[in-house]
């Protein structure tokens, strides 16, 4: 192991030989997501918004200052 790389506490605490926390750790991501989760990400990542509930949204709106959600599409109403 090189002494650049440091293993993450909560990555050591898996298993007690590098066999177990390996197996572990890929048991953690072998889940395959729905359809609609997948169109929702992509949704989110080409649109370059957050994906999360409204007030997470909101949130990193203010952070970032600029909206982080979907717009309405189309032209504004005009006012008169």
């Amino acid at each position: 192991m090189s002494d650049l790389i440091t293993p993450h506490i909560l990555y050591q605490s898996l298993g007690e030989t590098n066999d177990q926390k390996q197996s572990i750790y890929r048991e953690l991501f072998g889940y395959g997501l729905e359809p609609d989760e997948i169109d929702q990400i992509r949704k989110a990542t080409n649109g370059n918004f957050a994906l999360g509930a409204k007030r997470f949204q909101d949130e990193i709106s203010r952070m970032i200052g600029r909206r982080a959600f979907p717009g309405k599409s189309g032209r504004p109403k005009s006012k008169n």
